[in-house]
This record gives structure tokens, C-alpha cells and sequence, in this order.
């Protein structure tokens, strides 16, 4: 079965918030616009100014389809960013549901979407309605935390899409990791359904 890129990409950034030396250069998410593309590079403007990231020969590219928040139950594999809250539980930026049987970047660790945002990538047990939204028990390797996911929050499910679909105008979301000789490379690059913004 096909793994895909992004997924990879989450396990890389998992092992490198919770395994690596300080001192060594971790993989960046980077959100933006596409500026330009072509086989071996893409520039992003993101908020911070233009970003180019090398592409690897084998990039893949993934797309974030809507659903219904309904649509997560027990068994699903998730990755969700979250803020943590003063009862130990986690609320909801976002939501991405993995394909079946694809379990990769389990953990809870540091994520940039929003400033102290977490990242939580495990598998869901028990799905109950609460006062506040959809409360999620999320397990992985190390621990569970209760996901709370509020009614206006963004969830998508992950598919394969074309190289087609990344082109200049359309909102991103990749991870890139450093090279050794400097710069960054990226494997994979997400894009919402008809041009939406990705919401990791």
C-alpha cells in the first residue's frame, strides 16, 4: 500500500520534536501561496515574505477534502492541531483524517499553526457529544489526551491528487527539511479541493 508523503513528513517532525539534540535543524511547516513551481522547486509567499523549497524527484501531492466531523469514529487515525487547556484537555484547531491503515506521526508535540498550538497524531477511541463540541479520546504511544472539537472547525480527510493541482495562486501546506549543504527539500504538498486553503 501506498504511504503517503505528508505522513511521513508528521512522522519526521514527531521524532524530531521529542528525539533530537537542540542544536539540530528540525523540518518546517510552511504554509503560503504558490508564486511559482516547476519539477525541482516551489517558491511560497507566506506571511513572513517568499519561501523556496527544493522538491524531491518522487513529490507527491495530497489533498484535503471536507467532512463531517461525524465521519471521525472509534478506530480512526487523526492528526489534529490543538491549544491546551487549563483542564488537561486539548481544543480543536483543525482536524486531518489518515487513510485506512495508515498510522504514522503518533505523538503530541510542538506544531506553528498558532502560537503555544500543539500537534496530537493517535488513534480515536471514544466519540462522545459535549456542551462545547465533539469530544474525541485520542491514544497513542505515550499517553491519551481528550480532543474537544468545536462545531466551526475545519475536518478533512487526505487523498492522493496530481502535480497538476499545485500551481501559481493556490494556498499550500508542506513540511521542508534541512539539507545538509543548506536549504530545504520537500517530499509532498498539500492543496484543498478546488484551490481551498489546507487547514493543518
Amino acid at each position: 500500500m501506498k504511504v503517503f508523503a505528508i505522513a511521513l513528513a508528521a512522522t519526521f517532525v514527531a521524532t524530531t520534536a521529542q528525539a533530537a539534540p537542540p542544536a539540530a535543524p528540525a523540518p518546517e511547516p510552511i504554509r503560503g501561496t504558490v508564486t511559482s513551481i516547476d519539477a525541482r522547486k516551489i517558491v511560497v509567499k507566506t506571511k513572513a515574505g517568499p519561501r523556496a523549497v527544493d522538491l524531491t524527484p518522487d513529490w507527491t501531492v495530497q489533498v484535503t477534502k471536507p467532512i463531517a466531523v461525524t465521519e471521525i469514529r472509534e478506530g480512526s487515525f487523526i492528526g489534529t492541531a490543538e491549544m491546551p487547556q487549563e483542564d488537561g484537555s486539548g481544543r480543536s484547531l483543525e482536524v486531518h483524517v489518515f487513510p485506512p491503515g495508515v498510522k504514522v506521526g503518533e505523538g503530541h508535540y510542538a506544531w506553528n499553526l498558532r502560537k503555544g498550538s500543539m500537534m496530537t497524531n493517535g488513534t480515536v477511541g471514544k466519540v462522545t457529544a459535549g456542551a462545547k463540541g465533539r469530544e474525541l479520546q485520542v491514544s497513542y504511544s505515550t499517553g491519551t489526551r481528550r480532543i474537544v472539537v468545536p462545531a466551526k472547525v475545519p475536518v478533512v480527510q487526505i487523498n492522493n491528487g496530481e502535480r497538476g493541482l499545485v500551481r501559481k495562486g493556490v494556498p499550500v501546506f508542506l513540511v521542508a527539511f534541512p539539507k545538509p549543504a543548506g536549504g530545504q527539500i520537500a517530499g509532498s504538498v498539500a492543496v484543498g479541493v478546488n484551490g481551498s486553503k489546507p487547514p493543518m
